[in-house]
């Protein structure tokens, strides 16, 4: 068994196996759109803000805007002042109505729900064509909505992964996705990220490291680093 299986046998040991629903992660309204267009949205208002932040600017942006339509026509400052909440609301809403905007001028309509009848590398390459979504935001609607093995490294997984040693100190984010997605089983991917996702924010924070209490402690380089400084 390979460091990586073993790191996620004491995850699930520690936390849980996490498993998707049938519909995905997605618990909101469905009322303002569909599922796929609702986790991009929603993890673009996710970029560099907490989770709280990001919940309450989506929901301020639902009350505000009854469908995906009304965000599309509304004024970027308009939406900026419903996702003010979110941080950074002025880039975010730009980003938002042009993805919008985009997906309209090409499909006719705002429903994404044909991702699901495509291969994940018809999917993800889909989605990354649009403004801001990177690696992490294609693969949130993959994994989350559309049940497909394809790993997000968020800023929890990327610091872990990094002490861990699954990752070089060099690594970037992007190249993260890859090497990661390599390592992990794909019948372990959404245990693998719930569970790194937790440990991050509640053990392996990132400004002191909570290795005493940590599960992975004897699978960690940090860890070993630390140990032999004594």
């Amino acid at each position: 068994m390979g460091k990586t299986e073993r790191i996620c046998d004491l995850l699930e040991a520690a936390y849980g196996e996490p498993r998707i629903s049938p519909t995905g992660r997605d618990r909101r309204s469905r009322s303002i759109g569909s599922a796929p267009l609702d986790e991009l949205v929603l993890t673009v208002l996710s970029q560099n803000t907490t989770a709280g932040n990001c919940r309450q600017a989506f929901a301020s942006l639902r009350e505000r805007f009854p469908t995906w339509e009304d965000v599309r026509t509304a004024d970027v400052r308009e939406i900026a002042e419903a996702i003010y909440s979110g941080g950074l609301s002025e880039i975010k809403a730009r980003r938002i109505k042009a993805v919008l905007q985009q997906i309209y001028e090409e499909r006719g309509s705002l429903d994404l729900a044909w991702l699901a009848c495509v291969s994940t590398e018809e999917a993800q390459g889909y989605l990354r064509r649009f403004p801001g979504v990177g690696p992490k935001t294609a693969a949130c609607v993959l994994l989350f909505v559309l049940g497909r093995p394809v790993l997000p490294v968020d800023t929890h997984v990327y610091r872990v992964s990094k002490r861990l040693g699954l990752i070089g100190p060099k690594v970037s984010v992007e190249q993260a996705h890859a090497i990661l997605q390599e390592m992990v089983p794909e019948g372990r991917v959404y245990s693998f990220h719930v569970n790194m996702v937790r440990h991050g924010r509640e053990v392996c924070v990132a400004r002191v490291p909570k290795c005493s209490i940590c599960a992975l402690r004897e699978e960690c380089d940090y860890y070993a680093r630390v140990r032999a400084a004594g």
